[in-house]
């Protein structure tokens, strides 16, 4: 990697936490070709049913991976003072799971928040913590502030009603925050906690919302409606009917996972993002039933049922990414067309991702 932009990272420890699932290993690789070392804390039983050597490159016998949680402080603060910078990616994040029992978000998401942030507070080495939140926390947006007088607002509103059936809102950075689920609310709950806390030692902070992550090797959960390129994908390559919840007019900011990866990495090490809230998206908004569609082309044959809406699931809207581009000076790369397609062949090639449970469904569909 030839950034200039990385090289404060060369030779630097960097923990992630939950740095062995899909996205923390992702960003784990995307340091080491930096030239950091990323020390890898996780508990290691998000995928008990894929094997995170094969699938996610973590060997968990490495010393540079630790086996713990986030909870336990002496674990935490051993980690955070090897460390020059530290990236919080570990938190419960299936939305489903978390608002059928809120107690594990809040012990993972906030009450481990909270233990690392206390950690990192107390630690002069730690030059810059990259707090990992989520677009979620905007929830449907405000009506209200999409108000815009203007003709060319007026034009684009037409077309984005012909298109997605009614105007998708993007969030800007200062959009008010309105959580619709506990997952989202601990996430809200975290980017506060963070400007409090590192903010009033002067510890250097960043929060990035992720907007809708997919890509290789995510592998979808039981009674979860997160990840909706897996789900999609999985399904169809099984015979299976995509389920479009409420129609599937939802709409949602596609984020490949590989860019995800180089943003977060890019805001660890980016000057102007000290102090800095920074959307990661496209900009670009795709709606469900587009995901399925896309899906549908590499499995020909495939049939859509329309299914009730999950509580907790937003209609969603789209990033604004003007702090993004001017902070980072970067882009994503990978279209959702692309990436649909290269999850679509990375499932056909590792077929023993798609869960027993799901397997078993399929038989009793066809039987």
């Amino acid at each position: 990697m030839h950034d200039t932009q990385f090289k404060e990272l060369a030779g630097r420890t960097v923990l992630v936490t939950g740095g062995a699932g899909l996205i923390g290993s992702r960003i784990a690789a995307f340091l080491r070709q930096a030239g950091a070392r990323p020390l890898v804390l996780c508990t290691l039983d998000a995928y008990p049913q894929v094997t995170y050597r094969d699938l996610f490159g973590i060997d968990p016998t490495d010393p540079d991976v630790i086996v713990g949680d986030i909870q336990n402080p002496d674990v935490v603060r051993e980690a955070v003072i090897e460390s020059d910078h530290v990236i919080h990616a570990a938190a419960l994040a299936d939305v489903a799971a978390c608002t059928r029992k809120p107690m594990a978000p809040i012990h993972t998401n906030i009450t481990g928040t909270q233990v690392l942030l206390d950690a990192v507070a107390a630690c002069e080495r730690t030059r810059r913590l990259v707090f990992v939140s989520s677009a979620s926390v905007y929830g449907n947006g405000n009506p209200k502030d999409r108000a815009r007088p203007c003709e060319e607002y007026r034009t684009v509103r037409k077309l984005l009603e012909a298109v997605y059936g009614r105007v998708p809102p993007q969030f800007h950075e200062h959009t008010p925050l309105r959580p619709m689920s506990v997952y989202a609310n601990t996430k809200a709950w975290g980017e506060t906690q963070t400007a409090l806390t590192l903010g009033a030692v002067g510890t250097s902070y960043t929060i990035v919302r992720y907007f809708s992550v997919y890509g290789e090797p995510q592998v979808i959960k039981e009674n979860s409606h997160s990840w909706v390129v897996a789900w999609f994908a999985t399904r169809a390559a099984l015979g299976l009917p995509l389920h479009l919840n409420g129609g599937g007019h939802q709409i949602r900011d596609l984020v490949h996972v590989d860019d995800i990866a180089a943003a977060t990495v890019r805001a660890l090490a980016a000057p102007r993002a000290h102090n800095e809230t920074i959307n990661i998206g496209t900009g670009t908004p795709t709606s469900i039933r587009t995901v399925a569609e896309l899906v549908a082309a590499q499995y020909p044959g495939t049939r859509f049922v329309e299914t009730p809406m999950p509580p907790g699931d937003p209609l969603g809207g789209y990033a604004a990414t003007h702090r993004m581009e001017a902070v980072l000076g970067w882009r994503p790369t990978i279209t959702v067309k692309e990436g649909v397609a290269r999850y679509a062949g990375w499932l056909d090639k590792w077929p023993g991702a798609i869960p027993a449970w799901l397997r078993a469904e399929s038989g009793a569909a066809t039987a």
